[in-house]
């Protein structure tokens, strides 16, 4: 939700700012923040970031955590077989039974068509090759998945010819068994320059000067020493490109999408449906995380209970569900890749009327911000028209809390918050294709949190929710 970054105008800081690490950093001398569209500058949408369950682990710095920090709640279906050694699983969760039927992968031919694209969008933005790293635009390309150490692996695709991969030699049969697309694969021993092969992938392609494109991932060792490798080469951010290509879904990926996000509802209400006086929150997230993994994906979510549902990602302070406790939780799941994001509030036993007024305050600038996702509008006009919705009820202005302390809504697909966000200042249209969370919060410390958080994604003709809303408080899943 709130971990998207900034560019300044004449200097691109690229950082996975979830996780507080420099990925790799430009100046105005080399490097000027290009636009997602021709002659348009978005500066709240140049920083993909992971979604908010990698931030709540990486935040504690731990992966797969049940209490983060002091005690922030979340759990996934990593944690699930350990769960299950220390406590009954609850019927419900146990009777759920896998949603995977009929999930069909993306194709290799979608996967040429997308490469295509990526070296036509290379033309327009006269970029000549990009290189890219492990992780959601390599996926997207060309399905590898390959983790990160210090050791690069590494593909580059250029504007024209045939992409190529660097990777470890004694890595090669391996690589060799995943890579689909491309037989060109530069080896390096261990006491040989990765960055010399890279350079030389690059002028073997006729490149002698000209704009490579660094995936804003790529973490600043690997850049440097690829440029110091190739000093004749100006080295700008490929966001254009990777951005150009994976802001835009396909009816395959909106299909994953879906999917996803009918799982998740499917495991939110069977955990709703587990409260209790008493319960921890963390036996609160166990439950839905048990219930992702038998309904047969990977998924997690985070909790919070009573005044501490005020805290957009949650507390350190360690929560029992009281009765008349607002309940928050969110999360999702991954299908083939594909990430859903959903929150819902409600309140364990009957809301007073202070709590409805404000589920009800939510969900009307939810869907003033639904309202206003018209294609061909700037991207901030969904934050303003949902923001006022609570601005005219007395809370902000702006980010000031009591209020909505953060942008409306974020980009989603591969990565659970990609390009391009619901903020203001981004003039990016909103264009066909196109997915979005739209999940405004209403703060105010000391009482309560509410958020109601739905994706959306573009049609031909207006917005659309993957999800039903939530219709009430006291109904949150209908």
């Amino acid at each position: 939700m709130c971990c998207g970054g900034a560019a300044k105008t004449h200097q691109l800081n690229l950082v996975d700012a979830c996780a507080h690490r420099v990925a790799w950093r430009c100046s105005e001398q080399t490097c000027r923040a290009s636009s997602l569209k021709r002659g348009q500058d978005s500066p709240r949408s140049k920083t993909m970031c992971t979604d908010r369950r990698d931030f709540l682990k990486l935040s504690a710095g731990i992966a797969g955590a049940t209490l983060l920090g002091s005690g922030v709640s979340f759990a996934d279906t990593a944690d699930v077989d350990r769960f299950q050694e220390r406590q009954d699983t609850p019927d419900l969760i146990q009777r759920l039974r896998r949603m995977t039927a009929g999930i069909v992968p993306i194709t290799v031919e979608e996967r040429h068509a997308r490469i295509a694209k990526a070296q036509q969008l290379m033309g327009e933005q006269k970029i000549d090759a990009i290189y890219i790293e492990p992780g959601s635009s390599m996926f997207y390309l060309t399905g590898m998945r390959w983790g990160t150490s210090e050791r690069m692996f590494a593909l580059v695709i250029p504007q024209r010819g045939d992409l190529a991969w660097v990777c470890p030699k004694f890595e090669e049969e391996r690589a060799r068994e995943l890579i689909k697309f491309g037989t060109d694969i530069r080896t390096w021993e261990e006491d040989e320059s990765p960055y010399r092969r890279v350079a030389q992938i690059i002028r073997d392609r006729g490149i002698r000067s000209g704009r490579i494109g660094m995936e804003e991932r790529v973490r600043f060792f690997l850049f440097d020493g690829i440029r110091q490798e190739a000093p004749k080469l100006e080295f700008v951010s490929a966001i254009p490109i990777t951005a150009g290509c994976r802001m835009f879904k396909s009816p395959a990926e909106l299909a994953l999408m879906q999917r996803a996000n009918d799982i998740t509802i499917v495991a939110y209400r069977a955990t709703w449906n587990t409260m209790r006086q008493g319960m921890p929150q963390d036996e609160f997230a166990r439950n839905c995380a048990t219930a992702f993994r038998n309904l047969g994906v990977q998924g997690g979510v985070f909790c919070s209970f009573g005044k501490y549902t005020a805290f957009p990602h949650g507390s350190s302070t360690p929560q029992v569900l009281n009765e008349g406790d607002v309940v928050l939780m969110d999360g999702g799941c991954s299908v083939e890749g594909y990430q859903s994001d959903i929150t819902r509030t409600f309140v364990f036993g009957k809301p007073t009327q202070r709590q409805r007024d404000i589920w009800n305050l939510e969900r009307r600038s939810q869907d003033a911000g639904f309202a206003a996702a018209k294609v061909g509008a700037p991207c901030e006009a969904v934050d303003a028209a949902a923001r006022k919705v609570i601005t005219d009820a007395g809370f902000g202005p702006g980010y000031k809390v009591p209020g909505l302390p953060h942008r409306t809504g974020h980009g989603i697909g591969l990565d659970g918050h990609e390009w391009t966000n619901f903020v203001k200042g981004n003039k990016t249209p909103i264009q066909p294709g196109m997915c979005f969370s739209d999940e405004p919060t209403v703060v105010i410390y000391g009482e309560f949190g509410i958020r109601l958080e739905d994706c959306l994604y573009i049609t031909d003709s207006g917005p659309k929710f993957f999800t039903n809303q939530s219709p009430s408080i006291d109904k949150p899943f209908g």
